[in-house]
């Protein structure tokens, strides 16, 4: 009986997990075709920054095109988080992202540099607005979970 419960026990978290790496993999298919690279031969970086903080994404510097491709997709980014577009961290996490409402609300207070890195590059997101660093705070956790950063380099 303790065998049969173990077991039972076991499937059902192994079903779990397979609908995890699914969803995961589904994730990084929507990120290869919005970023275009690929999401496993990159690394994402979200780091909460007293004043906002910072998204990276990086890949072997060799790559000319994919380093190239990733400079675009950020500057990109910055543009259209400026203007309050936040389609693109939503088509890739297939639902509305956390802190993005509020992060739309108050454009007009955050501020999106892009700057080149090697491999990729860097978008900093600087505010002084209280909420909006908040917002930014719940955005960057919420990308951290989703794309496993700190458990996988991808």
């Amino acid at each position: 009986m303790r065998a049969l419960l173990l077991l039972a026990c076991s499937l059902r978290l192994a079903g779990r997990l397979t609908a995890q790496d699914s969803s995961f993999a589904a994730m990084q298919a929507r990120g290869t075709m919005a970023m275009g690279v690929d999401q496993y031969t990159s690394w994402h970086r979200f780091d909460p920054l007293p004043d906002g903080g910072c998204i990276k994404l990086q890949r072997d510097s060799s790559d000319t095109a994919g380093t190239t491709a990733i400079r675009e997709h950020l500057k990109d980014i910055a543009m259209r988080f400026r203007a309050g577009d936040f389609a693109i961290p939503g088509f890739v996490h297939a639902q509305q992202v956390p802190g993005t409402p509020v992060m739309a609300a108050k454009r007009a207070a955050i501020r999106y540099v892009f700057h080149p890195l090697p491999g990729g590059g860097e978008v900093r997101i600087v505010t002084r607005d209280a909420a909006a660093v908040a917002a930014v705070h719940q955005f960057l956790a919420f990308q951290r979970t989703e794309h496993h950063v700190g458990q996988h380099r991808h």
